[in-house]
């Protein structure tokens, strides 16, 4: 969206989500509760799947005029993001289809739908998907730079799985260093976006303990 607090929020690094609390809540980060990130990452990804105030309030366990008051103030504090919504599903309108970062096109027949719910579903599919599936986009052309890479220096490390914006390895003890500095570097450089992308490694003897 291009919003500039959320730019300035990723570009400081740290956890998105807390941040994102601070600013929808007004307080400083280090006075953010565990409540307080838990609702804000939920508005977060609510505000991608276009969620009304009955969802939310499901969701987070509060009545409907307090989920209407959340997404009110977040779409004010963040009135790019609700410009970019609006704006992409105009287009979409428009064009019959929304494209990721790198030019897929989904088709959006359900916008020009009779039914009011069908054509809901279609606006929910016009935001989610450009964000969606330029993710996966993005660890697609990662997946396929890490295996070249791997070939390329000899290495015995595998990838062996990939989970949403996760991939899981199989490593030798030997390989760590070298095969975590080239993951992280090749996710990491997937794309030049606006905003960094920044991505986290976890080591274990199993994915649990990877993980933790």
């Amino acid at each position: 969206s291009g919003d500039p607090a959320f730019v300035a929020a990723f570009g400081q690094g740290g956890d998105i989500h807390r941040q994102t609390a601070a600013v929808i809540f007004g307080v400083p980060q280090e006075q953010v509760t565990a409540e307080m990130r838990a609702r804000a990452k939920t508005i977060n990804f609510a505000t991608i799947y276009g969620q009304g105030p009955f969802a939310l309030a499901r969701q987070l366990g509060i009545s409907q005029d307090e989920a209407r008051a959340f997404i009110q103030e977040y779409f004010r504090r963040f009135a790019g993001v609700r410009a970019w919504l609006d704006r992409t599903v105009a287009e979409a309108r428009e064009k019959g289809y929304v494209e990721t970062l790198f030019g897929r096109r989904r088709y959006v027949p359900e916008l020009k739908d009779k039914n009011f719910n069908i054509r809901a579903f279609g606006e929910r599919t016009a935001t989610n998907s450009p964000l969606q599936g330029s993710a996966a986009d993005l660890i697609k052309i990662a997946m396929i730079r890490i295996h070249a890479a791997l070939r390329e220096q000899h290495l015995a490390t595998r990838m062996v799985l990939q989970v949403h914006d996760e991939l899981v390895f199989e490593v030798p003890s030997a390989e760590t260093e070298t095969a975590t500095t080239l993951v992280k570097r090749h996710m990491e450089e997937a794309a030049k976006l606006s905003v960094p992308l920044v991505v986290s490694v976890g080591i274990g003897s199993n994915w649990v303990d990877a993980k933790e």
